[in-house]
């Protein structure tokens, strides 16, 4: 059996998450053949202590790992050659930034495993954070739209809405998040922001982590269908928050004028267009939580944005979570990634520029790419309870012959990226991308 190695993240100071934790790890090392190297950290969110008392060995670097299990990608310059990486690459859909990681990983015969690929006989994954995305993202705009709100002189119970990584865990912030609610309940929002309708694209575990969230204050859902012509009451718009979940048959229609169908959009996209230009008047808020690739239309453009403000410089549409992150994605005013030190940014729709910050003029744009580190406690005990039954499969299977035969389980034979050096039949398209 090889030995495990847990590598310490670096992406930022914000990344304090692990893939497993001491508790996890202990049980792991029952099996006497196994072996565990945790890299040291100061940041973690588990002590190197914590991981001492495992019987695990604390070191500096990646050696004496031979597989090697991280969260995020790891720096090109800390490849090492011939070992097993198990990490989020961010590789799939030949994501520039992360060709030269890919390339060395290849160049260095070594093999590499994706958590997001590791998926059941129904596609379902397995090793996932989407719930805490969710959670973190709808936590971090309600703040954000608490004090961007502020700024403008309009006082809501949302100012005393915190960012995610203030609260010790996910349920303080619920019970918090609940106190607002029934402030809102008593004392209304103002008219000039009702009604306050959060649009939520998607329907996946990180939407379903968003409405988790927003469960918590005093909520009505609208289905998309009736969102346009919607007329609340005047009482119940001042004390509710308004919900539409939207899915792919709303965000996009047919070219040709043929009905929706959702085979035919996921295997030939090009065939649809976007038609969420028609909702943005009718939505405060929108987070984005739908998997995306740039063979699918953008849902929200610079000019559906510049056409709404064209049509009311100060519409009631302000901010966006996207929490799905696709720069230049499906949101096109996405245009960097942020983190959890200054994690959005104020987009102009009529100059289509970007300001640090989000207490000014534009739309408050939210768009940190690793969100569950927020809540590095609750997202790390989640994800470590779904890997390790994968990882003494990994750690015993024999890499010396073809990926088929070599005793991998069969949910992570297919999140094999890489093998011994090359591309695996399901990635060689990424071939492309690697010139």
């Amino acid at each position: 059996m090889r030995n495990l190695l847990i590598r310490t993240e670096d992406k930022n100071i914000w990344e304090r998450r692990t893939p497993l934790t001491p508790e996890d790890l202990k049980v792991l090392l029952q099996d006497k053949n196994l072996h565990a190297y945790v890299q040291k950290s100061g940041n973690r969110v588990f002590s190197d202590a914590d991981y001492a008392s495992t019987g695990a060995i604390l070191c500096d670097d990646l050696e004496k790992g031979e597989v090697i299990f991280g969260i995020k990608e790891i720096p090109v310059e800390k490849i090492l050659p011939e070992k097993i990486y198990v990490f989020f690459s961010h590789t799939i859909k030949g994501q520039k930034y992360n060709m030269p990681m890919l390339k060395k990983i290849i160049e260095g015969k070594c093999t590499l495993v994706d958590y997001e690929r590791i998926t059941n006989d129904s596609g379902a994954r397995q090793v996932f954070f989407g719930n805490f995305a969710g959670d973190v993202g709808a936590i971090n705009i309600l703040w954000l739209m608490g004090e961007y709100w502020q700024h403008h002189g309009l006082s809501t119970p949302y100012k005393k809405c915190k960012q995610a990584l203030h609260y010790k865990n996910l349920e303080d912030a619920r019970q918090h998040l609940q106190t607002i609610g029934k402030e809102i309940k008593k004392s209304s929002l103002p008219g000039q922001l009702t009604p306050l309708v959060i649009g939520i694209l998607g329907y996946g575990n990180v939407s379903r982590g968003a409405q988790s969230i927003f469960d918590c204050l005093p909520v009505e859902r609208i289905p998309a269908e009736q969102l346009i012509d919607f007329v609340p009451s005047e009482k119940n718009q001042a004390t509710t928050i308004y919900v539409t979940v939207f899915e792919e048959k709303h965000l996009v229609r047919n070219k040709s004028g043929n009905a929706f169908d959702l085979q035919e959009y996921y295997q030939h996209p090009e065939r649809y267009e976007s038609q969420f230009e028609k909702y943005l008047p009718h939505l405060s808020i929108i987070v984005n939580a739908t998997y995306w690739d740039n063979r699918y239309p953008r849902f929200v453009t610079w000019d559906d944005l510049q056409k709404l403000y064209s049509l009311n410089k100060h519409p009631k549409f302000a901010g966006i979570a996207d929490i799905t992150c696709d720069v230049n994605g499906s949101i096109e005013c996405n245009v960097k990634t942020t983190d959890s030190g200054m994690p959005a940014y104020l987009c102009n729709p009529q100059t289509r520029t970007v300001t640090d910050g989000h207490k000014g003029e534009g739309i408050v744009l939210l768009a940190v790419d690793n969100l569950p580190a927020e809540l590095p406690y609750d997202a790390s005990v989640f994800f470590s309870n779904q890997l390790k039954k994968y990882v003494p499969g990994i750690l015993q299977a024999d890499y010396s012959v073809p990926l088929a035969q070599s005793g991998l389980p069969a949910d992570v034979q297919k999140a094999v990226i890489v093998y011994n050096g090359k591309l695996t039949e399901n990635y060689q398209y990424l071939e492309q991308f690697l010139v």
